[in-house]
């Protein structure tokens, strides 16, 4: 019985701050300002690494090379963050609002619709770690001795991250015969793949293309405890203005 109390109790605790967070985000217009402009940092910063690799010759072999690793290590990369990312509840934190609104793709698991220009431009946005990735990026192309396919490489996972997002919106919103060709050659995330992410527990995070899920879903079972039972539960008592996020 004490279990159970303290156990409502931290949900109760969970559940309070959630809303607080929530209400912040929506509010505050510091955060959809925020959402602009990491966007625009992700994306000029995605311009200006690209021109940097255009300028290094490596040979077809090698940007085959680069390009299919940046393809695998993408998947792993955004699988692994948006593991923590759907575990994380610091809702106090100074991200707490963007955590908050991050949980809410579990609750309404479907965008609104739009051209997949607009998604690439507005859901990188809520890349926050993509800008700092690409700044550095963009200092180890002024540095000297640094192996040019490794460039090339990391400037496409720059890029793929953001691809991602759109292979998710795909997977979520469009019936395209294209995409679900590129889906069904494993290019882009395949929707029944995906529907295990929403339907069960702690599994299938990955979201470019799905190729690394075993292994992220190896370490989802070694170091996390699912999401059903957690932060799943902690919009339950949310009831939003404005659908917030999508």
């Amino acid at each position: 019985m004490d279990k159970t109390r303290h156990r409502l109790t931290h949900l109760e605790l969970k559940q309070r701050q959630f809303n607080a967070a929530m209400a912040l985000y929506e509010d505050k217009k510091r955060y959809r300002l925020l959402g602009l402009g990491v966007a625009i940092s992700n994306i000029a910063l995605q311009i200006y690494t690209l021109i940097c690799a255009l300028r290094l010759s490596i040979g077809i072999g090698w940007q085959i090379a680069a390009f299919v690793a940046a393809y695998l290590i993408t998947d792993f990369v955004n699988g692994l963050i948006h593991l923590y990312m759907d575990h994380n509840d610091h809702y106090e934190s100074w991200a707490g609002p963007l955590i908050a609104n991050f949980h809410l793709h579990h609750r309404t698991p479907r965008y609104q619709d739009n051209h997949v220009l607009a998604i690439y431009f507005f859901e990188t946005g809520s890349k926050v770690w993509l800008v700092i990735y690409l700044a550095a990026l963009a200092v180890l192309f002024h540095l000297p001795h640094i192996n040019p396919v490794l460039l090339y490489t990391l400037t496409y996972i720059g890029i793929l991250s953001s691809v991602a997002e759109v292979s998710h919106y795909l997977v979520h919103n469009s019936m395209s015969p294209v995409a679900l060709f590129l889906a069904r050659i494993k290019l882009l995330l395949p929707k029944r793949q995906h529907a295990a992410h929403h339907i069960q527990d702690n599994t299938s995070f990955t979201f470019l293309n799905g190729i690394t899920d075993p292994l992220v879903n190896m370490i989802a079972r070694r170091y996390f405890s699912g999401y059903k039972t957690t932060t799943d539960l902690h919009y339950a008592m949310y009831s939003s203005r404005t659908l917030a996020r999508r």
